[in-house]
């Protein structure tokens, strides 16, 4: 099989890996500076990332205290037995894999959709059921039912909003997904790494009598691909199992202490998040200028068609004026398309320029 790879390039203008175009706040570097000044390096970090946990529930605190109003009279040693964190979402896809998948076990994904999920799967030895969108990319329900019922798959995962399409579920499709999961005994995985973008989050419907979790990232909203940390909200019972599969020691002392300085930081998140929602809306008013088919995006990126020229000819043209973008032409349904990520306003405005160029040759 061939690895999952993202294409890198010297360019002036990367737009491509739905990075923040921002870097976190000064005083958050400034934190971690001082902090590092305590580490015992010479120890194990704290293999629960008890602190670390602690303030994501605090951060996620809705969701968290639902869930552990419902479990308050379980024993445990964590103070957050309901968040899991990992080394990026993409550990938590894997643990998540590596517990409820499997050798003679099935994951489902609902194509196009985030490749990782149906890669780190079949990496783990399940078998892979992808159930098709509609044209425009919204869910198909009745195609729901078709994959759960022939394959009754243990884990199915759930983009939204939706990578690369940007398309964002609503509650009652998402619930509508959740009752047919559990009708076969399965485990509903709602990938949320673009959920502060937008206006609705399944955060809502976790609780500890559900089969449903939730998956976050700090790659995006918080500024900190390079941190590589991701987290999952869920019912205790799934953290439990993720606990069993994933290496001990596995978030090291830096990570955990990064992951907790950032989270002091929420108003600046909040703004950044609120710039991006906005800079979103007036790239999309743009390319509603220009000859592209484009679809609603509820993230940090738009996915978008050229309609006069070949999309691989576009994304050299654009690679050539030094400006990265990701061509998802290779994958199921998305012939032509390009995606593009929101960066700075002079970014953006380099990307719009050369798309306008490539577009009128």
């Amino acid at each position: 099989m061939a690895g999952y790879h993202s294409p890198q390039g010297d360019v002036r203008v990367r737009l491509n890996t739905n990075e923040a175009p921002e870097p976190p706040p000064a005083a958050f570097v400034e934190s971690l500076r001082t902090a590092l000044d305590g580490v015992a390096w010479h120890r194990y970090p704290d293999r629960a990332a008890t602190v670390l946990r602690a303030r994501i529930a605090e951060v996620e605190s809705e969701a968290v205290a639902r869930v552990a109003a419902e479990d308050a009279g379980a024993p445990s040693r964590f103070l957050a037995p309901n968040v899991f964190a990992a080394n990026g979402s993409n550990e938590v896809l894997q643990s998540l894999c590596l517990a409820y998948g499997g050798a003679g076990r099935t994951v489902a994904t609902s194509e196009p959709t985030y490749a990782l999920h149906a890669h780190i799967a079949r990496v783990c030895g399940s078998a892979v059921v992808p159930g098709r969108r509609h044209e425009d990319f919204t869910l198909d329900l009745d195609e729901v039912d078709r994959v759960l019922e022939a394959h009754r798959p243990t884990v199915t995962f759930l983009c939204s909003p939706n990578n690369p399409t940007g398309r964002l579920e609503d509650e009652a499709t998402v619930r509508a997904v959740l009752r047919r999961v559990e009708s076969i005994d399965g485990l509903l995985v709602v990938d949320e790494a673009y959920g502060q973008f937008s206006p609705w989050s399944a955060l809502s419907l976790v609780d500890e009598d559900r089969s449903v979790v939730v998956t976050r990232t700090y790659s995006k909203t918080w500024s900190a691909a390079a941190l590589r940390l991701g987290y999952l909200i869920g019912p205790t019972w799934v953290v439990e199992e993720l606990e069993k599969v994933v290496l001990p020691y596995h978030l090291d002392e830096l990570t955990q202490l990064a992951g907790v300085l950032a989270l002091d930081h929420l108003d600046d998140m909040e703004r950044r998040v609120a710039h991006l929602v906005e800079e979103r809306g007036r790239v999309s008013a743009a390319l509603d200028e220009l000859p592209v088919q484009q679809w609603p995006s509820a993230a940090n990126f738009i996915l978008f068609r050229p309609l006069t020229r070949d999309g691989d000819e576009v994304w050299q043209d654009l690679l050539d004026r030094s400006v990265l973008v990701r061509n998802c032409s290779s994958w199921p349904g998305l012939d032509g398309c390009l995606r593009v990520t929101l960066g700075t306003r002079d970014e953006d405005d380099e990307f719009l320029a050369a798309l306008t160029s490539s577009l009128s040759t």
